[in-house]
Parts: C-alpha cells; sequence; structure tokens
C-alpha cells in the first residue's frame, strides 16, 4: 500500500485479484467483487460490519469513509461468505485490519513513538498528512492515536473520454476549458482515532478504540452539473460523516479444553450524511439529511485442535452477531430568492424506522493426514424491519420479518506442501433493507422509490480453485458460478407510478423501482493470480478477472420475465501487472492496469449518464514507482501516475482517471 500510493482505501484495490473499483465521484469508491458491489458487498472494519439498513442498490461511497492512513492491512474474500458475516455477502467480503498499539512484555522502560506523514499530488493538487504517536507506559498498557487531513482540488485526467457508438463526448464529467481537469471534484477530510490496548490478566486483554472520519464538500460528479444542467446544478455532499467506538474483551487459554480463544465486541457507530441540490435555475435548493445509529454486539469463539485419530484433526468456529439500526431522516426545500424553507413530510428514508437482526453460526474445519480437509458451516438470522407510516407522501408502513438459514461446504486436496486443488458449494443471501423497502432517492440511471413488497434475494455459487506455491512461483486459479434467485433489480417506470410529495421523479429523465426478477440470473467468471521471482532481486505479479452476468428483462411483470438481459454494472475483462525490483534501502517499481471495453449493459446502465454511448471503452495505464527507507526514521515514496496520459475510465464512474502526474508521500519517525 504504501509503494502503490492510493489516493483512498477502495483504491488500495486496484491490484487485487478479482477486485474492480468504481467511482461515482472523485471522493468515493465502492470495490466491484465478483460482479456485484454496494448491499451485495460487506464492507468491515476490524471485523465490525460497515454495512447498514440505508445501503443502496449498485456502488456506494462507504468504504471511501475509512482512512487509508490509519489501515494495517486488507483482507478480500471473493465468493459467497454469508456463513461467516451474515446478509450482504453474495459477491464476498473485505475486512480492513486498522493499526494497532504493540504490548512487549520485555519493555524496561516507557516507550514513546511520535510519527509524522505528508503527502503531495499534482493530479487534484492534493495536500494531506497524519500525526499519530504510540505510547506504551507500562508492558500491560499501550495506546496509539493520531490525526489526519486532506485537501483535494478538481481532478485533472488525460482528456475527453468519448463514447464508442457515437465517438462523441461521454455526457459526464464535465469540464473547465482545459478540457481536462473536471467539474464536480475536489473534498476536504479530517480524520482522528485513538486505541488502547490493556492486558490486565495473563489470558486476559481489553482494548477500546474510536475512530471519526469527516468528508466535506465533496459534489457528486454525475450530477455536479448533470448532463445538459446549468455549470452552477449541483448534488453536494456536505457532509460525509463516520464515527465508529467500540470495546472489546479477549481470552486466550491455548490449554483450554472447548474454547481456545473468545471475543465479545460491543460497537456503536453513526452514519451521517447531508446534501444539498442547488438548481439556480427555479431558484430552489433540496437539502436532506440521514443519520443511521448502529448497535453491534459480536461475539466470536475458536476451540483448540481436537485430535480425533490418528492423523485425523478437527477445529471448530462458533459465533453469535446482533445489529441494530435506528433512522434519523429529514428533508427540505429551500427558494433561494426569498430563502423560504419548506420541510418535506418525509425525507430519503422514513424517520424513526428501525431494522434489527441477530444470528448464530457455526464452522468447522477437519483435516485427514494433512491431504484433504473438509471445510463446512451454517448461519441462522432473523430480521426485523419497521417504518412508520407517512400519509401526506403515501407512504406505507412496513412492518417485515425475515428468517434465512444458509450454509457452506468445501474440500481441499494437497498434493504434497506445494499444490492444492479446492472445491467450495456455498448458500448466501440478502434480506432488503430499508433503502430497498422505504428509500425515495436520486440515483445514476434516475430516480429511484420504494418497494415494500420486495423479497430476499439468494445466491447458490460454486466455485473451483487450484494453488501453486513454489520457492520461486506463486499461482492461484479460479473458476465460478452463481445462481442469484429472487435477484433485486432496477424495473423503469412511468410519470404516473411517481409517488406524491417527490418533484425529483417526475423531472427526472428515467424513474425506476426495485423488483425481485422472477427468474434466476446467474454470474459466472474466472480469476486469476502469479507471482515469480526473478533474478537480480526482480518480482513480477500479475492478476486477471472476468465475470459475465445475465438476467430477466426487469421491464416485464415478474411472472412473465421475457428476454433476458445484461446484470447491472458488470465489470468487463481486467487485469494487472506489477515489477518490483528492491536492494537494501531502495525499492523501484512499475504497474500496469488494462480493462477491455465493457458494452454489456443492462436497462439501467443504457440510461445511466455515467456509461458513455454504446458502453465503457477499454484502457492500459502505466506507473512508475519509487521508493527510499532510511532505518525505521526517514521513508520517501514517489509514485508517477499514468505515463502515457491515456483518457480511461472505470465502468460504471462518473470520474475519469488521473492524468499524466505525480504523487509523493514522506514520513518521519522517531
Amino acid at each position: 500500500m504504501k509503494e502503490r500510493l492510493a489516493r483512498s482505501t477502495p483504491e488500495a484495490l486496484h491490484f487485487e485479484p478479482g477486485v474492480y473499483v468504481q467511482q461515482t465521484a472523485h471522493g468515493q469508491g465502492s470495490a466491484y467483487i465478483r460482479g456485484r458491489t454496494g448491499q451485495q458487498t460487506v464492507l468491515l472494519f476490524d471485523g465490525i460490519r460497515l454495512n447498514n439498513s440505508t445501503f443502496r442498490q449498485g456502488p456506494n461511497q462507504y468504504f471511501f469513509t475509512i482512512d487509508a492512513r490509519t489501515i494495517r492491512s486488507i483482507e478480500v474474500l471473493r465468493g459467497g461468505a454469508s456463513t461467516r458475516f451474515g446478509s450482504d455477502a453474495i459477491g464476498g467480503a473485505i475486512n480492513a485490519h486498522p493499526l494497532r498499539p504493540t504490548l512487549d512484555p520485555t519493555q524496561q522502560r516507557i516507550f514513546i513513538e511520535p510519527l509524522a506523514s505528508l503527502r503531495v499530488g499534482s493530479a487534484d493538487g492534493e495536500i494531506g498528512g497524519r500525526a499519530q504517536v504510540e505510547i506504551r507506559p507500562m508492558r500491560e498498557l499501550a495506546l496509539l492515536g493520531g490525526v489526519g487531513y486532506r485537501r483535494a482540488g478538481r481532478l485533472t485526467g488525460g482528456g475527453v473520454l468519448r463514447a464508442p457508438a457515437t465517438g462523441a463526448p461521454a455526457d459526464v464529467p464535465r469540464y473547465e476549458d482545459d478540457r481536462a481537469t473536471q467539474l464536480g471534484t475536489g473534498f476536504k477530510e479530517l480524520a482522528s482515532d485513538l486505541r488502547l490496548r490493556f492486558r490486565f490478566a495473563q489470558r486476559w486483554a481489553l482494548t477500546a478504540a474510536f475512530y471519526d472520519y469527516r468528508q466535506f464538500d465533496a459534489p457528486r460528479t454525475d450530477l455536479c452539473p448533470a448532463p445538459e444542467a446549468p455549470k452552477n446544478a449541483c448534488l453536494m455532499i456536505e457532509e460525509q460523516f463516520r464515527t465508529l467506538a467500540f470495546v472489546r474483551l479477549e481470552h486466550r487459554d491455548p490449554d483450554a479444553v472447548l474454547l481456545s480463544a473468545a471475543t465479545i465486541t460491543i460497537a456503536f457507530q453513526n452514519q451521517h450524511e447531508r446534501r444539498s441540490n442547488r438548481r439556480p435555475a427555479s431558484f430552489t435548493e433540496n437539502g436532506s439529511r440521514d443519520d443511521v445509529y448502529t448497535l453491534g454486539v459480536i461475539a466470536r469463539g475458536r476451540s483448540p485442535e481436537f485430535t480425533l485419530s490418528s492423523g485425523s484433526r478437527l477445529r471448530l468456529t462458533l459465533g453469535a452477531d446482533f445489529y441494530t439500526d435506528w433512522i434519523d431522516s429529514k428533508a427540505w426545500t429551500q427558494f433561494t430568492d426569498g430563502n423560504l424553507i419548506i420541510a418535506a413530510s418525509r425525507g430519503q428514508y422514513l424517520d424513526d424506522s428501525s431494522y434489527t437482526w441477530g444470528a448464530l453460526f457455526a464452522a468447522g474445519e477437519m483435516s485427514l493426514f494433512d491431504v484433504m480437509i473438509f471445510r463446512a458451516g451454517l448461519r441462522a438470522t432473523y430480521t426485523e424491519v419497521h417504518a412508520p407510516q407517512d400519509v401526506e407522501s403515501l407512504s406505507s408502513a412496513v412492518g417485515r420479518s425475515f428468517f434465512n438459514v444458509v450454509g457452506r461446504f468445501g474440500v481441499e486436496l494437497r498434493f504434497g506442501p506445494v499444490f492444492s486443488l479446492i472445491t467450495n458449494v456455498d448458500l448466501s443471501f440478502r434480506a432488503p433493507n430499508l433503502d430497498d423497502l422505504t428509500s425515495r432517492q436520486q440515483t445514476g440511471p434516475g430516480f429511484q422509490f420504494e418497494n415494500a413488497a420486495l423479497g430476499a434475494e439468494s445466491a447458490l455459487s460454486t466455485e473451483i480453485g487450484a494453488r501453486l506455491d513454489l520457492h520461486w512461483l506463486q499461482l492461484e486459479f479460479w473458476g465460478y458460478a452463481a445462481r442469484l434467485d429472487g435477484a433485486i433489480e432496477r424495473a423503469p417506470r412511468d410519470v404516473g407510478d411517481c409517488p406524491p410529495d417527490t418533484p425529483q421523479c417526475g423531472s427526472s429523465w428515467n424513474r425506476f423501482q426495485l423488483i425481485n426478477l422472477g427468474a434466476g440470473a446467474m454470474v459466472r467468471g474466472v480469476e486469476g493470480f502469479v507471482r515469480v521471482y526473478l533474478p537480480a532481486r526482480l518480482t513480477a505479479r500479475a492478476t486477471l478477472a472476468y465475470a459475465w452476468g445475465q438476467g430477466a428483462n426487469p421491464s416485464n411483470a415478474p411472472t412473465s420475465p421475457g428476454a433476458e438481459l445484461p446484470l447491472s454494472r458488470i465489470p468487463p475483462l481486467n487485469g494487472t501487472l506489477e515489477l518490483r525490483w528492491r536492494r537494501g534501502p531502495l525499492t523501484l517499481g512499475a504497474g500496469l492496469r488494462w480493462a477491455l471495453s465493457q458494452d454489456r449493459l443492462s436497462l439501467g446502465d443504457q440510461s445511466d449518464a455515467r456509461i458513455p454511448d454504446g458502453g465503457t471503452p477499454g484502457y492500459a495505464t502505466f506507473d512508475l514507482r519509487a521508493g527510499y527507507r532510511w532505518r525505521r526514521k526517514i521513508a520517501v515514496n514517489l509514485l508517477f501516475e499514468n505515463v502515457g496520459d491515456a483518457v480511461y475510465r472505470y465502468h460504471g464512474s462518473s470520474v475519469n482517471g488521473a492524468g499524466r502526474s505525480v504523487t509523493v508521500n514522506v514520513e518521519a519517525r522517531y
């Protein structure tokens, strides 16, 4: 991560196999795993879910609210993961592991380590940094805290992106006079964190942590301004905040009979979002604010390794999850010529809604002679949804409950220590959330309104893979197929279908409502990864991924699906190549990112201004990197991005990638 110098936590995943990162705005990023994102992938921070009941269909911005400067590592799980992580994990899961203070049992005196970093970038005029300090006043206590700031201006790309079908400039983004600097980009952010770890007995430890992220004035690029709108019209996310506080109790006893390790975490989160949609031509500004308060309790336990017989071993994992959301949602219209403000009867969501779920799960791994390994798991989840009625906007009350049982089974066959064949069968699910059942909002394809009758969607996926691990070569290859039943997709609607008290619906070019597809949808694909250790201290690393999705036509009645169409925003064939050379304190590297064009478009894709007429064109962009580290005290990293100044965009994004530019990061510690 330090050598790649990614601008954000989502962009840190650009070079990971099977991950494709979409950006609706400069200050946003959403990772696709096996063709799925948003509601159908689970995001976690230190094992605590970021997903809540307002995550919307398609890409979202919330993984961007994890400050990349606080991250120690990121774990990507590709494929269905509901047995381990619950609802939403149809495509996979991403777990960001934060920096942690270290306890040193040999410590003899007080330890203090301050660190400061500064980062500047030419593509968007970025300037930012972080100051942190780790303090260990005694062997049993350690603290780590820091603050970070960043200001990014308008992002300059390689030029104007053109539609493959017509050769005309794509509808979004709009540009300054230089035809390269993109309107609707730029943002400011402020982050802070504090983490304490205390060992109060030989086998017991307590962690208490607080993380706060605040992003200000981040325009939504495709609507700032929207196509054909005046240049001063803009949908702005004025405030995008995420606050997380938690305490975690840990117990480890390798000699225990039943549980060798156990943790219980109690977490509280607040996701705050305030938006303004300025429409100067009509002297109005539509404003809205949403707060989601989430209480979570997560318990995990792991057994010691049981010996069943000669050469046969078993290990079990048990867990329980509980999460509950409360919603505070408001909306208003301000008439700018007279400064009159009129409150709407409801916000994007129904105020005082709640969403609660609890689950139990168990998983096991049994090894036979270290040759064959069986893995299995089962999870049961109960969900309740409540939303009040709003008479003025004809919003019906919602009172729904869902009970889902899912599981997985897999076998790994090992041919010695270097080669393995693996196969897994997984059933994952997603219960509809408050965004599906109650929300009214402006999306990329148009205006979307609620469907309180939605059912849960599920995915039955099968994968087979091979791994080779030699001292000079690492290789993985996977093939997968997932059948989605009850898949939730956008169906087009007429102006007459718009709910009352929603002028944005009637004025939108397109209107949509989420429905469950009547027939099963399919996602198939392949993924590959290879790392080769070459002579002369050179390492080569490459990835490859392809996903293909097809489902019923959502414009027809669910009972009569008609012809099938591509699923929305499935990434094209894409891959990466990296070269790295290191000797002593000096590191040199190069990176290539590429993708073919994507012209397999759903109905929603065809009406989405973010996708040019005829699809998203292919691209190849080349980066150079250099780094120097003097002991542990000073590190300097340099990124020369997009050397060829290519004009490119990740499929489904509003923002073109950065043009030819330089980023420098300097870090000093004592």
